[in-house]
């Protein structure tokens, strides 16, 4: 577990560390017209390969791939941080994302085998305890390295950190590889990649090229065109890289993870800016404002993984925690210059709380609906549906917000508040793992 910990810490801080180094780095390489690469790059290669990372491991054996993930991470983070210009640190950044992808969804899957049903949720938490810290911190920890180290060390740091959780994971991870002929969908692992390609790019660059653009309109087009091929050849597929699962469960948490993550990463990436825009607090405290936030974060992530352990009471913490995330939607829709500090504590563990209870919990109920042998496509499956939630949500938010964010901030939350509604009827559809399901290792 510490081994797995600390892979799904380094990949969530690479997600988020860049944000406050990206002017120093864009001085320093002299590349501020396409300095939103630098994060574009790693969203979309993590996103594009997820699914293939997740059936690979069911087909190769998960312990394998991840030793095989977290190393070309930990070259990727050297080479980011000797790059000597931005076209080499954006190529290492897309090795960084790709090795990342497969970082967290195999950790994720890796759960599955080595805890029983009633017990994933509880570390499944841990996950999202360490994701939801990581969001916060990794900001942070950008900018001291930036201002009292050289913004190199946000990549270089992963280094000697990596390499104690590659020694861990060589020495205690179990071996499951499947004795069978390893077949590959190449053809589904393209489109889905295509596809995903290109819906990122239109939430990373849409509001920069414009919503209404041929460019933008045209990856529409290709988005649309790619998912209507893959459903066929995945149908057809005889191993599809991403496949149909018959069970309700599945497709109900992959949408409840996409709306969850739409607006837990509205609310982590926007906020801070808000703090620092409308009410003047400096980059450091707009984190430390956050506190309450996280807290509520860390304590709900915890708490729901121990109550999923009980059979039955999957439905009742989604649709729970659906319904605080509803809840601080509708209270941070009422910011404005000036809210009283003790209001401000309130609206931001609210909506910690239920951000919380969400995210790991889905992931664990279809985990817990498909056989041991598709874990891992199933945990790719809802993966890959919160990592284009995470795109989606911050790219769409940001344009609600447009130039004005102490003005529009709470229409932006106000505009929101329908689709996590949305998420929260969905949740209410989960089917419970049973009793007999939960005492089962390898249901």
């Amino acid at each position: 577990m510490t081994a797995l910990i600390l892979a799904v810490l380094l990949a969530a801080l690479d997600q988020t560390i860049v944000a406050t180094a990206l002017p120093r780095i864009a001085r320093d390489l002299g590349g501020f017209r396409d300095i939103a690469w630098i994060t574009a790059s790693y969203l979309l290669a993590s996103t594009a390969a997820t699914p293939l990372w997740g059936k690979l491991g069911d087909l190769l054996g998960r312990k394998r791939l991840y030793l095989v993930a977290t190393t070309a991470f930990l070259v990727a983070s050297a080479l980011c941080g000797l790059a000597q210009d931005l076209p080499q640190l954006i190529a290492a950044r897309a090795l960084q994302g790709l090795a990342g992808g497969g970082m967290i969804v195999l950790t994720f899957a890796l759960v599955g085998d080595i805890a029983a049903p009633a017990e994933r949720g509880r570390h499944q938490g841990r996950f999202g305890s360490v994701y939801g810290v990581a969001s916060i911190a990794g900001p942070l920890l950008g900018g001291l390295f930036t201002d009292h180290l050289s913004w190199r060390w946000a990549f270089l740091i992963n280094v000697p950190v990596g390499l104690v959780a590659v020694v861990l994971a060589a020495r205690a991870l179990p071996t499951t590889a499947r004795r069978a002929p390893v077949r590959i969908d190449y053809a589904g692992a393209l489109l889905l990649a295509g596809a995903a390609t290109a819906l990122v790019l239109i939430t990373s660059f849409g509001p920069r090229w414009g919503w209404t653009s041929p460019g933008t309109l045209a990856l529409a087009g290709g988005v649309i065109v790619l998912i209507g091929l893959v459903v066929p050849v995945e149908r057809r597929a005889a191993a599809p890289v991403l496949p149909f699962f018959p069970s309700r469960t599945v497709v109900v948490a992959a949408a409840v993870g996409f709306i969850a993550n739409v607006a837990m990463f509205s609310v982590l990436v926007y906020l801070p800016t808000y703090l620092q825009v409308a009410d003047g607090v400096s980059a450091t405290l707009s984190g430390v404002h956050l506190l309450p936030l996280v807290l509520g974060l860390v304590v709900s992530q915890s708490l729901a993984g121990r109550w999923v352990a009980e059979p039955g009471r999957v439905r009742g913490v989604l649709v729970t925690g659906m319904a605080l995330n509803v809840a601080g939607l509708l209270l941070l829709s009422t910011l404005a210059p000036g809210t009283a500090q003790p209001a401000l504590i309130a609206y931001f563990a609210i909506t910690g709380v239920g951000i919380g209870m969400v995210p790991m919990v889905a992931l664990t109920a279809a985990q817990n609906a498909v056989p041991a042998a598709d874990i891992g496509a199933a945990s790719a499956v809802v993966t890959f549906a919160r990592s284009i939630g995470a795109a989606f949500g911050v790219a769409v938010f940001g344009s609600l917000l447009g130039e004005d964010v102490a003005g529009h901030l709470g229409g932006a939350f106000l505009a929101l508040t329908p689709v996590v509604v949305l998420g929260t009827v969905l949740a209410a559809l989960i089917q419970p793992f049973s009793a007999k399901a939960a005492k089962s290792p390898g249901s």
